[in-house]
This record gives C-alpha cells, sequence and structure tokens, in this order.
C-alpha cells in the first residue's frame, strides 16, 4: 500500500486523516468484495459518497487517484527477482477480482511469483487463519517453511499464529525489506 500517498490525498483534500483508506477498506461491502461476492462498482461508488459525506462537499475521485498509485515498489522488485531462483515467491492479497489482470497488464509483475493468492478467488481474507495455509499449501511447502511479508500488524500476528515467519514492512516508515528478510536468514543465493 502506498499509505503516503493516501495521507497526502486526505491532507491535500482537507479530509480526517485515512479517510481515503478506511472508505474503501473499512466496511461491510469491501468485506464481501474481497471474499469475491458483492457488486464492486456499487462498493465503488459507495466509497465515494462516504468520503464525500466525511468532506461535506463533492470531491474528485480520490479512491481511483490512490489505486493509480499502487504501482511496485522497485527495490522490491529487484529482491523478488534475486530471491526467485533460490526459493518459491507468492503474492497473497486482499483484493478484488481485477487483481490478477492488474498484476499482468498493468504491473507487468506476475512472472515474478510461483502464484498468487487471490482472497476474492479464493473466498476468504486476512487475517483469517485459513488463506495462510491455502497459500502455503499452493506453494507445496508447510507453513513452518514460509516467510509472510505484509505492512498490517493483524495479518503478520495471523500468519505467525500458522506458524509462519512474518514480517511487518511499512515503505513509509523507511523499512528495508532485504535488510528485514536478511536478519531472518533470506538472502538470495
Amino acid at each position: 500500500m502506498r499509505w503516503e500517498v493516501a495521507r497526502e490525498l486526505d491532507r491535500a483534500h482537507g479530509l480526517p486523516r485515512l479517510s481515503v483508506f478506511e472508505t474503501l477498506y473499512r466496511n461491510p461491502t469491501w468485506e464481501a468484495i474481497e471474499r469475491g461476492r458483492g457488486d464492486r462498482l456499487a462498493w465503488l461508488a459507495g466509497a465515494h459518497r462516504t468520503l464525500e459525506e466525511r468532506a461535506g462537499r463533492p470531491l474528485p475521485p480520490l479512491h481511483e487517484e490512490w489505486r493509480a498509485a499502487q504501482r511496485p515498489i522497485e527495490p522490491n522488485l529487484e529482491l523478488a527477482r534475486a530471491l526467485g531462483g533460490s526459493y518459491k515467491l507468492s503474492i497473497l492479497s486482499n483484493a478484488d477480482l481485477t487483481l490478477r489482470a492488474r498484476l499482468e497488464r498493468e504491473m507487468q509483475i506476475h512472472h515474478l511469483f510461483d502464484d498468487i493468492v487471490c482472497s476474492a478467488e479464493v473466498g476468504m481474507a486476512k487475517p483469517e487463519r485459513g488463506i495462510y495455509t491455502i497459500a502455503a499449501r499452493r506453494l507445496g511447502v508447510a507453513p513452518a517453511e514460509c516467510v509472510f511479508v505484509d505492512d498490517l500488524d493483524t495479518n503478520v500476528e495471523a500468519a505467525r499464529s500458522v506458524g509462519m515467519q512474518a514480517v511487518l514492512f511499512r515503505t513509509d516508515k523507511g523499512d528495508d525489506l532485504r535488510q528485514q528478510l536478511a536478519a531472518i536468514g533470506v538472502t538470495p543465493r
């Protein structure tokens, strides 16, 4: 997540902190969408209405701006390329059904990963324990052999609860994923 972009959109439009994020992802409609149920367009329209209610005025499509800013973090792509020959790599994402198309067509990074687990495709989402075991099983490894990386502490704790090692990684906090992984023994071979 590009947290810094969401914060800047909130600030630039005089919105309370986390408004862009919360109006998209902290509601029952998103909980259905990320599990493959519900109407994606209705979710987006509802999130925009809620955002405008918070602002007390009409707003441009801020959610679209934030989503457009969600692009790969180049040092992490370099790390994925370096680790790919030695480790199995997977994406485990709470996302709507557009995830695969975005990874393939927009970001063009799908080929760096052995698997992609999209919550909307499997019908459950982080931090539900089952989605972590699905990800491990699809890679053909035990949870104890996995290292999970996420930007939300609740997801990191859930991964640990199924036996995975886990790393909390936040670009907006200045975290260096290469260093964090090296600290637990995950380095390119």
